[in-house]
């Protein structure tokens, strides 16, 4: 009996420790908040166009990026965090509170023609995508249904409920995680481009070198990564008194979601890098050309795929533009300012993404192609960068806004890499557009 027993209770502990290792994955995956839902938005059509046009472009000579930037853009964003949490407040209202003006007038300057540029190369992306499994249907249809749509499910929609279900569309992404093991790959030149940068100073690598910086850490979601953390902690009681646990847990959030970002950027880039270069397709004119990319794994639904995945990034992303310059403008004007608002209690919020995306839908009429307006964003954002930078690694180490909980060293080393990097870089790039 005494050995039945034993055996008995061997075999309850080992059905418990199943059950254990999943409640931890379930506590983890329910910890994740701001940082997860920020990092799947930057994988937006914009980025899905850059990464694709740098893998068509220069095969796998750009894989490189991905891992220096996850270091770079999670601490950039850990710090826009952190700000959030500390003050409580998004990173419009800090600064207006504890800078002169003109610091916050030149913010709005050098991101709104970004955001609004980004939000209509978004919806162009989408609309495009739609096109290739309706082709019977215009463009134009798409691009004002998607608008419209997305206008009704800002203003009706509580957005965290609307991103729960929007974010998991994203999954089809993974496909471009599978695309690369279907065929035989030098996985030895595919490791010695992954570690060892190789950069060639022409205007073409730089442009698109400045494009991935700048979708990979665009001031956009600097504001939002912030506005989130400050209305987390106006909503959860356990976050009012900040302390290290606090921290350490917003750090976690933010690093898994800065690495699910770069993960899909890494084989966004590796799976265009080997199947469209080596096909001989060089240059991305089409979302057609992007979507090739997925054959080997998905044949004739190819084109379906990679239209869901870029519609549901779009649906995803541009609530996120669109919402952080309301947040922006609102924060600077004094408006009352939240997603999870009626229409009639935030009016002048609520105007300001309308008007947002009425605008973004013009600039489909200029006579850009939706991934060449795409790639255009990534680069405005490359080069508007490194004063947001500036902005935030000043905030960050400022003790009369931040405390106790200003930049450690490891923090403020990964800034400064950072601004100095993209500075470089948009330098460089300005030096052979215009200085022959």
């Amino acid at each position: 009996m005494r050995n039945k027993q034993n055996y008995t209770s061997g075999t309850a502990t080992n059905m418990k420790a199943p059950k254990t290792r999943l409640q931890k994955i379930a506590r983890f995956f329910k910890m994740l908040g701001p940082g997860l839902v920020t990092g799947a938005s930057d994988d937006d059509p914009s980025g899905i166009a850059t990464y694709s046009q740098a893998g068509a472009q220069f095969g796998i000579a750009t894989l490189w990026t991905a891992l220096i930037t996850f270091p770079l853009m999670a601490s950039i964003q850990e710090m826009c965090a952190r700000i959030g949490i500390v003050t409580a407040k998004g990173l419009t209202s800090t600064i207006r509170n504890n800078y002169p003006r003109p610091v916050l007038y030149l913010m709005i300057l050098l991101t709104f023609p970004a955001v609004v540029l980004n939000i209509g190369a978004d919806i162009a992306g989408m609309g495009a995508v739609a096109n290739l499994i309706f082709p019977s249907v215009d463009t134009i249809y798409f691009t004002v249904g998607f608008t419209f749509l997305l206008m009704a499910l800002i203003i009706l929609l509580p957005y965290q409920r609307m991103a729960a279900f929007l974010k998991y569309l994203c999954i089809f992404l993974l496909l471009y995680l599978v695309v690369p093991f279907l065929s035989k790959q030098d996985w030895g030149n595919i490791l010695k481009h992954t570690l060892i940068p190789s950069i060639h100073f022409d205007k073409a690598f730089i442009g698109i070198l400045v494009g991935i910086l700048g979708t990979t850490i665009s001031p956009y979601l600097f504001f939002w990564q912030a506005t989130m953390e400050a209305e987390d902690v106006q909503h959860n009681k356990s976050k009012l008194v900040v302390n290290k646990k606090v921290i350490k847990k917003m750090g976690m959030d933010v690093d898994f979601g800065m690495l699910f970002s770069n993960v899909v950027m890494y084989f966004i880039i590796l799976t265009t890098g080997t199947v469209l270069f080596n096909a001989g397709i060089h240059r991305i004119d089409s979302v057609e050309q992007a979507a090739k990319s997925l054959e080997p794994v998905a044949g004739k639904l190819a084109y379906l795929l990679f239209a869901v995945g870029v519609i549901g990034t779009g649906f995803l992303a541009i609530p996120v533009l669109s919402g952080s310059l309301s947040y922006i403008l609102s924060d600077t004007f004094g408006w009352d300012s939240n997603l999870d608002k009626k229409y009639f209690e935030a009016k002048p919020f609520y105007w300001v993404i309308i008007v947002s995306l009425l605008v973004g839908l013009g600039i489909n009429y200029l006579g850009i192609s939706p991934i060449q307006a795409l790639i255009y964003t990534a680069i405005l954002y490359g080069i508007t960068s490194p004063v947001m930078i500036a902005i935030v690694l000043h905030i960050s180490n400022n003790k009369k806004v931040m405390g106790e909980f200003t930049n450690g060293k490891w923090s403020n080393f990964l800034g400064f890499v950072t601004l100095l990097l993209m500075t470089v870089a948009v330098a460089a790039l300005l030096y052979l557009q215009f200085g022959g």
